[in-house]
C-alpha cells in the first residue's frame, strides 16, 4: 500500500541516490550522495539496496510526518534528531509512527545528513537515478507541503520510551569536525610541476564560500603559494574524473566533486580517492583540508575494506530484521562493490 511523507520544514533537502555511474560516457554528470559512504549505511541500515533513493539534507533544519508507521535510518553529519520530541538515534533504524514529527536539527561538524526510509521511496528518475542534475534543470528538491509517495511492508514495532532504542547494529561512523584529512593519489599532470607538487602536501587549505556540488575551492593561508605547472605545453580541454584536484591560474585549488562537468581544460595535480570524496562531501566553507598521498593500490585495497565494512552491517541488519519479522529488501551476502573506475577509485 502506497503511503506519504509529508514536508514540514524542507530547509535545503533533495531525494537522490548514488547517481548515474555511467553517466559520463554520454557527456552527463553523476550526480548522486556528495558523502556516498553515509549514504550507502543509511540504506544498508533499513534493508534497502544501495541505489534506493532516499533523503540528502544539507545544512539546515528539515522536517517531516509519515502517514503511517515507518522506519527510518539518519547518517551523516552530527544533528538533534527527534522523534516528537524525543531524542533519537543517529547511525541506527529508528522507529517514527504514523502523524509523529520526524526532525533533524542543528547540523554540525559537517554538511550533510542522509535519511533512508524501509521500503520504497517513490522519485521520478533520469537514466537509472533520481539524482538531481543542475545542468538539465532535473531534481527532486523538497519544498514545505510537498509529499513523497512510499511503499511500507514493515510490521508495527513498539516504540520506545524514555530514548531507550530499539537497534544497536554498529555501523562505523566518520570522523567529523571542521578539519578533514582527504587521501588523494597522483593525477596524470602530476610531472608538469616540477617538484612544486609537494606544496599540495605541506598546506592547510580553506574551504571556500563559492563550493558547491561541482566542486569546492580551495585556497592556502596568506603567503603561501599554491604548486605551479612549469611544463611550457598547452593544456587541452579533456576528460577529468570525479576527485580531479585541479590547478587553475589563480590562487584557489578546484576539487571536482560530483556535480562537475565530463571534460576542463586545466592541470590536474592530483585525484581524490573515493573515501576522500565522501569526507569532502561533508567539508563547509570555512573547514579546512589537508591533502595525504596514497597510492593506488592502497586507494583500492581502503576502498575494499569500507565496502566490506557496509556489507558487514547488511548482514547484521538481516539477521536482526529476519528475527524480528521485519521484511529485507537485499539479503545479506555480499554485494557487489561500486566499480572502481576513474571516476569512483
Amino acid at each position: 500500500m502506497a503511503e506519504t511523507l509529508t514536508i514540514l520544514q524542507p530547509g535545503i533537502s533533495a531525494v537522490t541516490d548514488l547517481g548515474r555511474r555511467r553517466a559520463s560516457r554520454v557527456g552527463q554528470m553523476t550526480g548522486g550522495a556528495s558523502d556516498q559512504y553515509s549514504a550507502e549505511v543509511a540504506n544498508a541500515l533499513v534493508a534497502s539496496g544501495p541505489t534506493a533513493p532516499l533523503m540528502e539534507l544539507m545544512a539546515l533544519d528539515f522536517a517531516m510526518v509519515p502517514s503511517t508507521d515507518i522506519l527510518v535510518a539518519v547518517t551523516g553529519a552530527p544533528a538533534d534528531v527527534r522523534v516528537d520530541g524525543v531524542r533519537a538515534a543517529q547511525w541506527e533504524p529508528v522507529v517514527v509512527p504514523a502523524g509523529a514529527t520526524l526532525s533533524v536539527t542543528r547540523i554540525r561538524h559537517g554538511l550533510r545528513v542522509y535519511i533512508a526510509v524501509h521500503g520504497a521511496v517513490h522519485a521520478r528518475s533520469l537514466m537509472n537515478s533520481c539524482a538531481p542534475d543542475s545542468v538539465l534543470g532535473f531534481g527532486n528538491h523538497l519544498a514545505s507541503g510537498d509529499t513523497i509517495e512510499i511503499d511500507v511492508d514493515c510490521p508495527p514495532i513498539r516504540h520506545p520510551h524514555f530514548d531507550i532504542p530499539v537497534f544497536r547494529l554498529g555501523a562505523a561512523r566518520p570522523r567529523f569536525g571542521d578539519h578533514w584529512d582527504v587521501p588523494v593519489t597522483d593525477g596524470p599532470d602530476i610531472g608538469d610541476f616540477g617538484g612544486t607538487e609537494t606544496r599540495l602536501f605541506d598546506t592547510t587549505f580553506t574551504v571556500g564560500v563559492a563550493s558547491n556540488h561541482i566542486g569546492l575551492r580551495l585556497a592556502p593561508p596568506d603567503g603561501h603559494r599554491l604548486p605551479e605547472r612549469t611544463a611550457a605545453t598547452e593544456m587541452l580541454s579533456r576528460g577529468v574524473p570525479i576527485g580531479a584536484v585541479e590547478v587553475p591560474a589563480g590562487n584557489e585549488l578546484l576539487v571536482l566533486h560530483r556535480g562537475r562537468g565530463v571534460t576542463a581544460g586545466y592541470p590536474v595535480l592530483a585525484v581524490v580517492t573515493t573515501i576522500g570524496l565522501s569526507l569532502l562531501g561533508q567539508a563547509r566553507p570555512g573547514h579546512t583540508v589537508r591533502f595525504t598521498r596514497t597510492g593506488i593500490d592502497s586507494a583500492v585495497a581502503a576502498h575494499r575494506r569500507r565496502q566490506s565494512d557496509i556489507d558487514a552491517v547488511r548482514s547484521r541488519v538481516h539477521t536482526v530484521f529476519t528475527a524480528l519479522g521485519i521484511p529485507t529488501h537485499v539479503g545479506p551476502g555480499p554485494l557487489p562493490s561500486s566499480a572502481l573506475t576513474l571516476e569512483s577509485a
